[in-house]
């Protein structure tokens, strides 16, 4: 995930006053991915609690741009905190799909639903994998894949409180379920040449 997209720079104001106070990144990263399993579970309560859930994603996933922020901030940035960051981010989106899966299951979709959510959710926790896997034979960020005009491809789960709110998430889990798979594909094809042939 690339460090300097819009989300960043908003965060960056909110995080300037921790930057003397005995807040850490690590502490940020930690509230990260109690939001993150939290959200997930309100997303499987059902519908009712979608609103809730969507609203708590969006702290989620700015608490995620934050603790990085304040880690360059601070030249407080270690190996071990890279990791834990690429795992709450990887395990709370996966949790998320799971969650929402799990929600619908009195949907339309019936039954159909928790399958389709565990799929985008393992899918996006192979992400998860091959970045990691990049990194330890290439160095940290070698799996980042840039940003265009400001936008992370990371950033494309704000699409999941903004299509929840609208009332969009029986549509949300069917992209899900084929749109994260495929770019699990494309991230294992991008990355082919590193993971045959690593530098070191």
């Amino acid at each position: 995930m690339s460090h300097n997209t819009w989300l960043h720079r908003l965060v960056r104001i909110g995080v300037i006053p921790l930057v003397n106070t005995p807040v850490t990144p690590n502490q940020i990263t930690t509230l990260r991915l109690l939001t993150g399993v939290a959200c997930a579970a309100l997303f499987a309560l059902g519908p009712a609690w979608h609103l809730y859930a969507a609203l708590l994603f969006v702290v989620s996933m700015l608490l995620d741009r934050a603790d990085g922020v304040l880690a360059r901030i601070t030249g407080k940035t270690t190996p071990w905190g890279h990791r834990y960051d690429l795992f709450s981010d990887g395990f709370s989106n996966a949790l998320v799909f799971i969650g929402i899966g799990v929600g619908l299951r009195d949907s339309a979709l019936g039954l159909w639903s928790i399958p389709m959510g565990f799929l985008a959710g393992l899918a996006v926790a192979m992400i998860l994998w091959l970045v990691v896997k990049v990194e330890r034979l290439e160095g940290q960020r070698a799996a980042e894949l840039g940003n265009l005009a400001g936008f992370d491809p990371d950033d494309a789960m704000l699409v999941v409180p903004l299509a929840v709110i609208l009332g969009w998430a029986k549509a949300l889990l069917m992209a899900a379920a084929i749109g994260a798979p495929a770019f699990a594909i494309f991230m294992g094809l991008h990355f082919r040449s590193k993971l045959r042939n690593p530098s070191s």
